[in-house]
C-alpha cells in the first residue's frame, strides 16, 4: 500500500470533511483506512475516525448518520458492551462485533462503511439502503481501493481510466450515470443495499441485503388491509417519526423549502417537532421572479407561518457563470441535475449550518409525477403492440429523420416502446433515444455500451412481479431517477459546502410503514400527506398546481456555450458537462 496515494485519496475529499482527518495503516503496510470528518455527532475528539475497538480488533471508517444509533447502544450496553464515545460510529463497531453483516439489517441511516476485521484479515464493506451515500472501489488485480467519489480514487493517480462503454452510454441515455457503472472501466458503485467482503482473495461478489422492489412485492399482499384502514391512517404518525430520527444532530439542521408540498410538509412538521429556531432557505431564480414559476412568495409564505428563520438566496446567470468552474469540478459523475442543490447548499453552509433536510422522495412514494398517469394509460393503448415488435420499429425508422426538426424525438419511439410501463418509462425519463446515441458518441462505443447496458431489461427487472401499475411506476422512480440522479447529486452538491443533506422521505422504517398504504386502492396522495401537520399548510401551498422545480440552465447558457448549440431541453448542458469529463 502506497500512504502517500491513500492521503492523495482522503485530501481529494477535503470539503466532505473539513473538520478533521483521520489515517492508520497497518505494520506491514498492507492495509489502510483515511478519513476526513464533518462533525455532526459526538462532535468532540472522541469522534474521531478511523476509530478502533478492541484493541485494534476492528476498525471502522464510516461516513453518514445512524438515526437509530441511541436505541442501537441502549441494547448494546445491556449485553454488556462498554463505549468511550458517545458517536454512531462506535456503535457501528460493536454492532459488527456482534453480529457481522447482519448487523446492517438492524440500522436505520444513510451510511457508507468500511470495517477491518483484524481476527479474518478482512474489509467489511457495505452502503445504505437507498444508496443515499455513494461508495466506489477499484480492483486492478494487486490492490483494491475505495472511496466516496470517484474524483477521490482518480486524485491517487492508479485508476484505469480506459473508457467503460456502458457508462458513457448511460450518461447520454439518462442524463446521469447509473449505477453500478462509472466512466471508468476500472471503477464501479457498490449497489445500494449492498455488502462485500475484501481480504487476500480479492473482492467478492456484492450481496444485496435489501430490495426497493421486494418491499413493494410483500406490501401488495397487505393492501387490503391498508385499503380498509383508510389512506391516511397512521401516516402522520409516520412521517412525524422519520422527521424527529432526521433532526437528530448535535449541530443545528434546517431545511431547504420551495413551495412544492413536501418540503412544506416537513417544514411544518419539523417546526412541530423541533420547536423555535428552525432555519429554512429558499431558493429563488431572478429569470422567475414575479412569474407563475417564482416559488418564492410561496415558500416565503409557509416560512413565515411556521416562525422559521428564514434565507433566500436569489440565482441570477451571472451566479452561474461564475460559479460554473466551481460546480463542475465539484461534480463527482456527470449529470444535468443538481445546479439547484448546488446553490442553496451553498447559501446554508454561509449562514452556519451543517445539516439540511430535503423533500426527496415525496413523488416518487406518493405519485406526484406526471409519469403515474401517463405511463399506465400508454401502456393500456398500446400493449397489443408488444407482439407486433416490427411495426414499431419500422415506424421509428421512418419517422425519425422526419421528427427530430420538428418535435422531440421521442415520439418516434412511442409505438415501439409504448407498450410496456418499463420500455415507456426509457422512452419519457431518456435524455437521448437509443436510435440517437450514435449521433453523440463513437458508433462503435454507442453499440457496445448499449448492449452492455442492456437498459430495456434492467427496467423490466425493477418492475417484475409487480402487479399495481402505480408501483411500478413507483419502482422505476425510486429506482433509476431518485436512487441514481437525485440522491447522488444531493450528496456531490451538498458535500461540495461540507453540507449534509438528509432526505426524512427516503427512510427504511418510513418506506415499510407507508408501503402498504400506497399499495392499495386508498393509497394517500401527496395531499394526504401535505394535510397531515396539526397546523394545516396554507390554502394557497395546498391548492398550487403541480409544477415540479423548473431551473432556467437553457437560458444561463444562451450564448455562452463554447460552441455547443442550445438543444433541446438540457442537451446542450449535457454535452458542456461531458466535454468538462471527457474532454
Amino acid at each position: 500500500m502506497d500512504v502517500e496515494e491513500l492521503v492523495r485519496i482522503r485530501d481529494a475529499m477535503a470539503a466532505r470533511g473539513p473538520d478533521g482527518e483521520g489515517l492508520w495503516h497497518s505494520a506491514d503496510g498492507r492495509i489502510g483506512l483515511a478519513h476526513r470528518r464533518l462533525a455532526i455527532i459526538d462532535i468532540g475528539p472522541s469522534g474521531a475516525q478511523p476509530m478502533e475497538h478492541g484493541n485494534g480488533a476492528f476498525r471502522i471508517t464510516f461516513n453518514g448518520e445512524i438515526y437509530n444509533y441511541q436505541i442501537l447502544r441502549q441494547e448494546l450496553v445491556q449485553r454488556g458492551h462498554v463505549f468511550r464515545s458517545a458517536s454512531d460510529t462506535e456503535v457501528l463497531l460493536h454492532l459488527y462485533q456482534d453480529h457481522g453483516p447482519a448487523m446492517l439489517e438492524r440500522l436505520r441511516g444513510m451510511f457508507t462503511l468500511a470495517i477491518w476485521d483484524e481476527a479474518r484479515q478482512g474489509m467489511f464493506l457495505a452502503r445504505d439502503l437507498f444508496g443515499i451515500k455513494p461508495l466506489y472501489y477499484a480492483d486492478d488485480g494487486a490492490t483494491i481501493r475505495v472511496a466516496s467519489q470517484v474524483k477521490a480514487l482518480l486524485a491517487g493517480q492508479a485508476i484505469d481510466t480506459r473508457p467503460e462503454p456502458a457508462g458513457h452510454v448511460g450518461f447520454f441515455l439518462w442524463g446521469h450515470v447509473p449505477d453500478p457503472l462509472t466512466l471508468y472501466r476500472g471503477v464501479r458503485a457498490l449497489p445500494a443495499g449492498s455488502w462485500t467482503w475484501i481480504d487476500k482473495d480479492g473482492a467478492r461478489t456484492p450481496r444485496e441485503y435489501f430490495s426497493l422492489r421486494e418491499v413493494l412485492r410483500e406490501a401488495e399482499d397487505g393492501a387490503a388491509a391498508a385499503a380498509a384502514a383508510g389512506p391516511r391512517n397512521g401516516l402522520r404518525e409516520a412521517l412525524l417519526d422519520t422527521v424527529a430520527h432526521h433532526l437528530v444532530a448535535d449541530v443545528p439542521v434546517g431545511v431547504f423549502l420551495s413551495s412544492g408540498l413536501d418540503s412544506t410538509t416537513l417544514t411544518a412538521l419539523a417546526a412541530e417537532t423541533h420547536g423555535a429556531g428552525l432555519k429554512t432557505f429558499t431558493l429563488g431564480f431572478e429569470e422567475y421572479r414575479g412569474t407563475r414559476d417564482d416559488e418564492v412568495p410561496l415558500a416565503e409564505q409557509v416560512a413565515a407561518s411556521y416562525g422559521t428563520a428564514r434565507q433566500t438566496r436569489w440565482v441570477r446567470r451571472d451566479d452561474f457563470r461564475r460559479d460554473r468552474e466551481a460546480l463542475l469540478a465539484a461534480m463527482d459523475q456527470p449529470t444535468t441535475d443538481g445546479v439547484n442543490v448546488y446553490f442553496v447548499s451553498k447559501e446554508a453552509r454561509e449562514a452556519g449550518l451543517k445539516v439540511a433536510l430535503t423533500g426527496t422522495g415525496g413523488d416518487e412514494v406518493f405519485g406526484g409525477y406526471s409519469t403515474f398517469r401517463e405511463l399506465p394509460g400508454v401502456a393500456r393503448a398500446l400493449g397489443p403492440l408488444r407482439h407486433l415488435p416490427a411495426v414499431g420499429r419500422g415506424f421509428r425508422w421512418v419517422a425519425a429523420p422526419l421528427l427530430k426538426h420538428v418535435t422531440s424525438p421521442k415520439y418516434a419511439g412511442l409505438l415501439e416502446y409504448g407498450s410496456r410501463i418499463s420500455d415507456a418509462y426509457l422512452l419519457r425519463r431518456g435524455l437521448y433515444m437509443p436510435w440517437e446515441l450514435p449521433d453523440v458518441l463513437d458508433a462503435d462505443m454507442a453499440r457496445a455500451g448499449w448492449q452492455a447496458l442492456a437498459p430495456r431489461l434492467s427496467l423490466r427487472e425493477s418492475v417484475a412481479g409487480l402487479a399495481s401499475d402505480f408501483l411500478q411506476v413507483s419502482a422505476l422512480e425510486l429506482t433509476w431517477y431518485m436512487r441514481d440522479r437525485l440522491l447522488r447529486d444531493a450528496d456531490w452538491a451538498g458535500m461540495a459546502h461540507s453540507l449534509e443533506i438528509r432526505p426524512p422521505l427516503v427512510d427504511i422504517d418510513f418506506f415499510k410503514r407507508v408501503a402498504p398504504l400506497i399499495a392499495s386502492a386508498a393509497r394517500p396522495s401527496k395531499q394526504d400527506m401535505a394535510r397531515t401537520p396539526a397546523r394545516p399548510l396554507p390554502e394557497a401551498v395546498l391548492n398550487r398546481p403541480k409544477s415540479g422545480f423548473l431551473m432556467p440552465v437553457r437560458e444561463w447558457l444562451g450564448d455562452d456555450s463554447a460552441g455547443v448549440p442550445v438543444a433541446r431541453g438540457l442537451r446542450g448542458w449535457a454535452h458542456q458537462v461531458y466535454e468538462t469529463f471527457t474532454g
